[in-house]
């Protein structure tokens, strides 16, 4: 993937992740919160059937309120996939309606859709509830990245992928290694070499199957982890049987009792402490590098105010921003077309605002509020500037957030911003 495809999809997570906890934050009476899940690969018309079949049953809900709602939800939904071909876009779609509490014992109706997710919608869902479903979607935000795993002893073994959090079996092999006791008529040294042969196939078919899977591509891969009883594992990697460029991204060898498709998720589970760490290696080393130029050099900015001015600049080579900020950046401009900004909690009302440089006083309803998340990107786009997202799960990235507004940059050259 480019940089700039990464970028693109970030900043997809990004809003993706911003819905999904607005969407968390509604309450709906009763089970009249519509949540769809459609794959890829189904036909929107069948979906649509689905709809109005569920529609059509509706009407048994005996809550006169609810019925209505319910309803109304699936009408909403109905109209939005009128806007699809035959399929829906890549990776499929997920739409969400319903009347949420607006307090007062008022409600709103509120529609989303969230077409092409960051990974592909495995399976048709429609659910009804007093929330909106949206764990599926949280699973494909909380995890990242392509892994190549191989589970094997002298039996067996398979191969597959770790995308996210998902664990896909591939292939598989069995041996036709001997077992430790000769057939008669066999001498015990000419029976060690047939069995040594054997199992140096059974590797190079084992290799075959991961190389067959894993190079092409390999520039995607963020490590291939090994598991296995020893010492059939050691054996392997220590023969050197695999392509070396990915011998070169193996992460790390573990015990693994089970060697068929389940070994691979046992794989998974003996790897998560070396998996946590590699998701957060680009985030520490961004992080090292900001402390470093904070005390020993002059190009690193922090703060809302003094990163935008160095972002407006050019001058920012790295954005970071904590996957854990939620403020808004307010816009004031005063009669006199003086513009100042502050951040402000999402959760909080606009306030009105005297302007520092003339004293004149800006009605709240007269300012531009919008995501500060939003906000800043766009000029880094706009600037050519990567922008990281930074996880709290570690000391310096939890600094970040704590102690520097959530908002900070590794610039190209000093500005003295």
């Amino acid at each position: 993937m480019s940089e700039q495809e990464q970028e693109q999809t970030d900043k997809q997570k990004y809003e993706f992740r911003k819905v999904i906890e607005e969407l968390k934050g509604y309450d709906g009476s009763g089970t009249q919160l519509v949540s769809i899940y459609v794959p890829e690969d189904k036909l929107v018309s069948d979906v649509v059937a689905h709809v109005t079949q569920e529609h059509s049953e509706a009407s048994n809900i005996k809550s006169k309120d609810t019925r209505t709602n319910v309803q109304d939800a699936l009408t909403s939904i109905k109209d939005r996939l009128r806007y699809y071909d035959t399929h829906p876009p890549k990776n499929g779609t997920v739409l969400f309606s319903g009347a949420v509490d607006a307090g007062g014992g008022q409600t709103d109706m509120v529609t989303e859709v969230l077409d092409s997710p960051p990974e592909p919608i495995q399976s048709f869902r429609y659910h009804c509830d007093s929330h909106f479903l949206t764990e599926p979607l949280e699973n494909m935000l909380a995890d990242s990245g392509l892994f190549g795993l191989i589970v094997l002893d002298r039996r067996e073994a398979n191969v597959g992928w770790l995308k996210g959090k998902r664990v896909e079996p591939v292939k598989s092999a069995s041996s036709l290694v001997p077992g430790k006791q000769r057939k008669g008529g066999q001498s015990a040294q000419r029976f060690a070499r047939l069995r040594l042969e054997a199992i140096d196939n059974f590797y190079q078919e084992v290799a075959g199957m991961a190389n067959d899977l894993f190079v092409s591509r390999r520039h995607e891969l963020d490590g291939v982890l090994v598991g296995g009883p020893s010492p059939t594992k050691d054996e392997f990697l220590d023969g050197d049987y695999l392509h070396h460029e990915l011998q070169d991204s193996v992460l790390g060898k573990f015990d693994v009792a089970y060697t068929d498709e389940s070994g691979l998720y046992d794989l998974v589970d003996a790897a998560s402490e070396v998996l946590a760490e590699r998701e957060m290696l680009e985030d520490k080393q961004a992080m090292e590098q900001f402390f470093k130029e904070l005390h020993d050099g002059n190009e690193a900015t922090y703060g809302f105010e003094p990163t935008r001015e160095n972002l407006i600049m050019g001058a920012v080579d790295q954005l970071l921003i904590s996957e854990d900020l939620r403020q808004d950046v307010v816009t004031y401009t005063c009669e006199n077309g003086h513009d100042e900004r502050e951040m402000l909690d999402r959760r909080k009302s606009t306030p009105d605002h005297e302007c520092s440089r003339c004293g004149a006083t800006v009605d709240a309803d007269e300012a531009e509020r919008e995501d500060a998340i939003d906000h800043l990107m766009d000029i880094a786009d706009q600037r050519g500037t990567e922008t990281l997202f930074i996880s709290t799960d570690f000391e310096k990235g939890d600094q970040l957030l704590s102690a520097f507004g959530g908002v900070a940059g590794l610039l190209r050259y000093s500005t003295g911003v």
